[in-house]
Order: C-alpha cells, then sequence, then structure tokens
C-alpha cells in the first residue's frame, strides 16, 4: 500500500471517529403535544426546536410527538415530571390539576381580549404564576397560546343560557370549567383530548368547547354542525420542561432553551392570530353554522354564572382577579 493511500485511509478514520464523537454528544430532546404539527403547538414546538437547534450548533435535536403519541395532556405532563419526557406545550385545562393556582386563567369573561391576556401573562402577575410550576417538579419556561374558547355542538345554535340545558358538553378535568358549565345547566363531560372525535362522531357527547386554532386544525367541522363564538374563556398554554433535563443543562444552553420558548410563543401568537381573521370563513366554509354572542346576550351568560364566580372567589384570592381585570 502506498504512502498515499495509507493518508487516505487515516484520514478517513479519523473523520468517522469524529463524526461518530458529534453523534454521541448530540441529545435528543423528546417533545410532546396534544395536537397536530399543523397546529398552534406544532407550530411552536417547530420553532422551539428550530431555535434551540440553531443556537446550540446542533448539540440538541428535538424529536416530536404530536398528536396525543404520548398519551393525553395529563400522561404527558407526569411524563415530564418524571424525567421520561423531556419537554411539552399544554394547556392550562390539565395544568392546573398540578399547579392549583394556574385555574384562576380559567375563570370565565376575565379578560378582555388578546391584547389584554397577553399583557397580563407577559407581566408581573404571569410571570409570578410561572414560579409556581417549580414546586410541582416542572419548569415552566413561558406562557403560550391557544386564543378564545367557544362551543360547537350538533343539537342547536346557543345565543341564551338556556340553550345549554342538559347539553352534554366535553370539557377538560378542569374544575374552573366544570363548575361553569354546571351552573349553567350543562352536562359537562371531562374527557382526554384523543377521545373526543370519536365519541363526537358516536354521539357519547352533544359538543365541546375550544379556541378556533384547535376547532379548525383538529377539523372539528366534520363531526359539529353549530360554532357559537362566545369566546368565554381565554386559553393559554405553558411551555414547560423536565427538571430532570433542566437541572443538568448549563447556564449557557438554560438560556438558548428559555430565548428558544421565547420564539415558540411568538409562533403560537402568530397562529392564534392568523385563525381568529380566516378560520371562521373556513368553517363556514366546511358547513359549520356560525353564530356570534352579541354583548346583552353576554350579559346574560356573566348573569347567570354570578354563583359561580362566588364559588372561584373562595378558591383565589380575589386580589388576584382584581389584578387581572386591571391590568391595561
Amino acid at each position: 500500500m502506498s504512502f498515499f493511500s495509507r493518508a487516505i485511509g487515516a484520514v478517513s478514520i479519523i473523520a468517522c471517529t469524529l463524526g461518530a464523537g458529534a453523534a454521541l454528544a448530540q441529545t435528543e430532546v423528546k417533545i410532546g403535544y396534544a395536537l397536530a404539527v399543523d397546529s398552534h403547538y406544532g407550530a411552536g414546538a417547530k420553532a422551539w426546536a428550530d431555535a434551540v437547534e440553531k443556537a446550540s450548533n446542533g448539540k440538541y435535536k428535538f424529536r416530536h410527538f404530536p398528536s396525543s403519541a404520548l398519551g393525553g395532556e395529563r400522561e404527558v405532563v407526569e411524563g415530564v415530571q418524571l424525567g421520561t419526557v423531556e419537554a411539552t406545550i399544554v394547556s392550562t385545562g390539565t395544568l392546573s390539576n398540578f399547579v392549583p393556582a394556574v385555574g384562576v386563567v380559567d375563570i370565565p369573561f376575565l379578560f378582555r381580549d388578546l391584547g389584554h391576556a397577553r399583557r397580563v401573562l407577559d407581566g408581573p402577575v404571569g410571570q409570578q404564576m410561572l414560579a409556581q410550576f417549580t414546586p410541582r417538579g416542572l419548569v415552566a419556561l413561558a406562557w403560550g397560546e391557544q386564543g378564545f374558547r367557544h362551543i360547537t355542538n350538533n343539537k342547536h345554535a346557543i345565543s341564551q343560557p338556556a340553550d345549554l340545558k342538559g347539553l352534554k358538553l366535553r370539557t377538560m378535568e378542569n374544575p374552573v370549567h366544570i363548575t361553569a358549565f354546571r351552573t349553567l345547566g350543562a352536562a359537562p363531560t371531562p374527557m382526554s383530548w384523543p377521545e373526543v372525535t370519536g365519541a363526537l362522531q358516536q354521539g357519547t357527547i352533544d359538543g365541546q368547547e375550544n379556541p378556533l386554532s384547535v376547532i379548525v386544525s383538529a377539523h372539528l367541522a366534520n363531526v359539529q354542525k353549530y360554532l357559537t363564538l362566545s369566546g368565554h374563556v381565554y386559553a393559554p398554554a405553558v411551555v414547560l420542561v423536565s427538571p430532570r433535563f433542566w437541572n443538568k443543562l448549563s447556564d449557557e444552553d438554560k438560556a438558548i432553551f428559555t430565548e428558544g420558548a421565547k420564539a415558540a410563543v411568538q409562533a403560537m401568537r402568530g397562529y392564534v392570530d392568523q385563525v381568529e381573521e380566516q378560520g371562521v370563513a373556513r368553517l363556514r366554509a366546511a358547513g359549520m353554522q356560525v353564530g356570534t354572542l352579541s354583548g346583552p346576550e353576554k350579559q346574560a351568560f356573566l348573569q347567570a354564572l354570578q354563583p359561580a364566580y362566588e364559588q372561584y372567589y373562595k378558591q383565589y384570592d380575589k386580589a388576584l382577579v382584581d389584578a387581572i381585570v386591571n391590568t391595561q
């Protein structure tokens, strides 16, 4: 063998060794979320992954598990606590079972509009709530977004509280939501998200409530006839990391993940803004009958919910509720 051939062989061996070392150095980040890739969750997860992978020069590689591939939201959050899942983007509806204080954001008609909600969550009130996740075995990096929740069903249009009487509505396992719908006369039915479409098709439940971002991305127009733009609850989400994973990161890498979470938030908000502008037209085109609660109709719902508010004030500090309401 010539010297040149031996040199080429040596270079090849070194290159392979370096390549193997680089592969071994790469850390996989499993991220699970309830909805499809082409949803606001998917948009947030992609933006987070892209930002982290770029800033870390490929040191971290996200592996996506969309559409509840790792189970429902509760199961994924439990996985994050245990460290079997490194990251997730998850609704507050589920998180109130882990961090009860976060349930305050689910009080009906608490937020005036998207701008108000974003200012609250980006400000002192929202940041103080994120800090409460740490003692519960979760690292909360940022508030994501889903938008305002609306009601869909297969029975009839809804314009007054009486229209909800006896209606079997899927809700999350969220005591604030369940209290509200029971107060309005509905029959709230907590159900894991992967079961919902089948239950709607089979008539096990009459309807559900979710933001337009979910209603559109989950193609609920295929299984629901009526959409009521009630805007009864603002629905944020939270960008979470497992403490087991987080505590192994250097300060530099923690900063990379935190900045990446901000990119996720912006992607989710951008998705929600687009759906708010175009989603209703898409749902109408898909055959849904769409109605909007007028000002007086919303007032009727607020009046009917007064007994629920009395319960909320026993659970959540009224000063906190006032701080949210008074944020300009």
